[in-house]
């Protein structure tokens, strides 16, 4: 029997949109889809680490397929990386080369602001307000690197060609060097939410869930 994970995005929650919604999809199947809170009511000490340690902790030591969006698609494939019993990936505009993205995005100023001071607020969809997060988060960020990402599980990457918060170009790259990885862009952003019933259609069709 496989378990079925869902990894939401950074400053996210299993609130989301999208987690409701395939969490609703599966429930239609009969299947249950587990989705954790991965801000563990402590967003300020937040890093990929700490996600993947959380996670790994309430993984069966039976077949897992792991749907991940945006960061948790990123926490996703490192636990991929790590852990033999995950033998399926389904990732929603995965957070590739989110530490370079993350730098430029925030702009020098703002970014050295973040090293200095150790800590900086960022809105946080869930709360609807900003929240700090400590510099601990880019720290920990620099350890892990796309290009270690090697073992061969069959994956399904799903990303918006319209994404302005992770460059489809990402997914473009690292497919073209992975190729056992299934891809498809849609018309759509980061969000993907205007495309909930391809994403699902795609999903099914991917793990076998008629």
């Amino acid at each position: 029997m496989t378990t079925f994970c869902y990894l939401h995005g950074w400053a996210s929650s299993p609130q989301s949109r999208k987690a409701q919604f395939f969490k609703q999809c599966f429930e239609q199947r009969g299947l249950n889809l587990l989705t954790p809170d991965l801000n563990q009511n402590d967003f300020f000490h937040l890093t990929l680490t700490r996600q993947i340690q959380q996670v790994q902790a309430c993984l069966p030591a039976t077949p897992v397929t792991l749907l991940g969006s945006s960061f948790g698609g990123l926490t996703a494939l490192w636990l991929a990386e790590r852990q033999p019993q995950v033998q399926r990936l389904v990732l929603l505009a995965p957070a590739l080369g989110m530490l370079t993205h993350f730098i430029a995005a925030m702009g020098e100023t703002k970014y050295a602001q973040w090293r200095n001071q150790g800590e900086f607020a960022f809105y946080h969809h869930r709360d609807q307000c900003e929240q700090l997060v400590s510099y601990a988060f880019i720290q920990d960020l620099q350890q892990y690197v796309d290009a270690h990402l090697q073992r061969r599980v069959p994956t399904l990457i799903l990303h918006g060609c319209n994404d302005e918060v992770v460059p489809v170009q990402n997914s473009r790259d690292f497919v073209a060097t992975q190729p056992w990885i299934q891809f498809m862009e849609l018309d759509s952003d980061h969000g993907l939410n205007d495309v909930q019933a391809q994403l699902w259609q795609a999903t099914a069709a991917f793990c076998q869930l008629g």
